[in-house]
């Protein structure tokens, strides 16, 4: 086992060795520490295997659900199904850090487009990040691969000197129940 050693580790042991060669010729044996012996486990019966994964799936099942307490409420009470629910961006969190962590190399890149692919997979993990922790969405983007965009509601309408409602083409607007199109400015 001695080649298996760093050389830091030889020189320790070989110290050791001449401290407790020094000792036992002093007849002293005060600072001689004896090796702790690590006892092994014995090994379990298949009967016993079987007892203790009951226990323990017993415990699993006393043990009181997670509070997810980092998680931003309005983020938790999404259903399932909903675009951004939490479950659905954990997913998409999860795939883009294993990303990103293959794109570390080019975060030097000489190569412009190499930086700015790790760039903005580093900005929208941050941004996943934030939304569950605060639940504000801050990219234009989302998704597990960032294929979809959001969109602009509109809260609040404006209206022009003549009265008129001011509407902006690709704008939600609550009070149609839809998306201003361009179709929809011409005919105004």
């Amino acid at each position: 086992m001695e080649h298996l050693l760093t050389p830091a580790q030889k020189r320790a042991n070989k110290r050791e060795a001449k401290k407790r060669a020094l000792h036992e010729e002093m007849g002293s044996t005060l600072n001689v520490k004896k090796p702790k012996v690590k006892r092994k486990r014995k090994p379990m019966t298949t009967e016993q295997r079987a007892a203790a994964s009951e226990r323990l799936a017993l415990a699993r099942a006393k043990r009181a659900p997670a509070k997810n307490s980092s998680v931003h409420p309005d983020v938790l009470a999404l259903p399932d199904e909903h675009p951004v629910s939490y479950v659905k961006v954990k997913e998409w969190l999860k795939y883009n850090k294993e990303l990103l962590s293959g794109l570390k190399a080019q975060r030097d890149s000489k190569d412009s487009k190499q930086r700015q692919e790790f760039q903005i997979t580093e900005a929208y993990v941050k941004n996943i990040k934030i939304y569950i922790k605060d639940g504000i969405w801050l990219d234009h983007r989302f998704g597990k691969l960032m294929e979809s965009s959001t969109g602009n509601i509109c809260l609040a309408l404006s209206y022009d000197t003549n009265g008129n409602v001011r509407r902006t083409v690709g704008t939600f607007y609550p009070d149609l129940g839809l998306e201003w199109t361009n179709e929809m400015d011409i005919k105004e």
